[in-house]
């Protein structure tokens, strides 16, 4: 369980991790070759930017949200594990 979890916050930390770099060669670019004016480039870059916030935070959701199965999935595997346990100690008293 303890690899999962790992393996699935690598997975999301390399995507957010390609995204900003994404993010960052994009503005570059866009500020490099715009054929607008300094106004409207700000205004292209400001939307830009708003847009890479917003999926930040629905990558930061889509964590948390990931976050909580995971916890809910290791609970009920402990709960199980009691439940099993307390069986066993049952049988062996007789």
């Amino acid at each position: 369980m303890s690899e999962e979890l790992q393996d699935t916050q690598t997975d999301w930390s390399n995507r957010l991790a390609w995204f900003l770099t994404g993010a960052v060669i994009g503005a570059t670019a866009a500020i490099l070759y715009a054929p607008q004016s300094g106004k409207e480039t700000r205004q292209y870059l400001n939307d830009k930017s708003q847009q890479g916030r917003d999926a930040v935070t629905d990558t930061g959701k889509d964590i948390v949200e990931a976050g909580r199965e995971m916890f809910d999935r290791g609970r009920q595997l402990v709960e199980d594990a009691a439940d099993l346990f307390e069986r066993g100690r049952k049988l062996v008293k007789g």
